[in-house]
């Protein structure tokens, strides 16, 4: 499945470049499938507010044009102006370097720590639904609900753009909508599509919730979820759900 992703706001004569994002297709073979790397991609492009089309592959059946594309290659990868791109990691980087103000917004943090912060979920979290071993649940769980317990005071510390030294009042708890402040950043486009995926498979496979104690955190996904470069780059919640039914492990004495 191909669609383009029109833009605002642009002035005539304006050359774009010609982008065009391949991302895992779903269970259907055309919906977005479960990729947090194909999101990643995904959200950059669209906070970027350039034209793009986007192609969901069909990993079963991988077209012969896309394996002479980039043969041996998974999505998500991109074509610009006709060149192959590969890494995402590299691929974040070259479109932050080419993609740049003042005709495109700039989306690296301004605090270094925003790009860390809940790098360790996932690690966490694979571990938990990967075991097997009733024994090792609870320990599994622990370890999960600490790095979770961290992001959470991350993103209920104020930043230091949120304190006003000449204000009489103390701000103890940050009220920002993301990471790194109100807007979205490199480092919400690659923490929020694992996040999310923690959130829905931990409760279907473990009946684990994030504790509605963790204010911050939920904060910060009540904001992503009102976003349309969030949830119109996100695949649904079954299909995150069947994409784990294998790697999920039952509990088994």
């Amino acid at each position: 499945m191909a669609l383009s992703v029109p833009v605002n706001g642009l002035k005539e004569g304006d050359k774009e470049p010609v982008i065009e994002l391949f991302v895992k297709a779903g269970s259907d073979g055309e919906s977005i499938g479960n990729c947090p790397f194909s999101q990643r991609l995904f959200m950059i492009l669209w906070l970027k507010g350039v034209v793009f089309s986007v192609t969901t592959v069909d990993l079963k059946r991988k077209p012969a044009d896309l394996q002479n594309l980039a043969p041996g290659t998974h999505p998500p990868f991109i074509t610009y102006n006709g060149e192959v791109r590969t890494d995402v990691n590299k691929i974040e980087e070259f479109l932050e370097d080419v993609l740049a103000p003042p005709k495109y917004l700039k989306l690296s943090p301004k605090h270094p720590e925003s790009n860390t912060a809940g790098m360790d979920i996932f690690a966490k979290f694979s571990a938990f639904i990967k075991n097997s071993r009733p024994e090792a649940n609870e320990a599994l769980e622990r370890g999960l609900l600490k790095t979770l317990q961290k992001l959470d005071e991350y993103l209920n510390s104020p930043l230091p753009d949120e304190i006003d030294e000449n204000s009489l009042e103390d701000v103890t708890v940050s009220t920002r909508k993301f990471l790194d402040g109100n807007e979205m950043t490199l480092a919400d486009c690659n923490l929020l599509p694992k996040l999310h995926i923690v959130k829905v498979v931990a409760k279907k496979y473990r009946n684990f919730e994030i504790p509605k104690e963790m204010t911050g955190i939920w904060r910060y996904l009540t904001n992503a979820y009102s976003r349309d470069e969030f949830t119109n780059t996100c695949p649904g919640d079954k299909e995150i759900e069947i994409a784990y039914s294998d790697v999920a492990k039952r509990l088994t004495k």
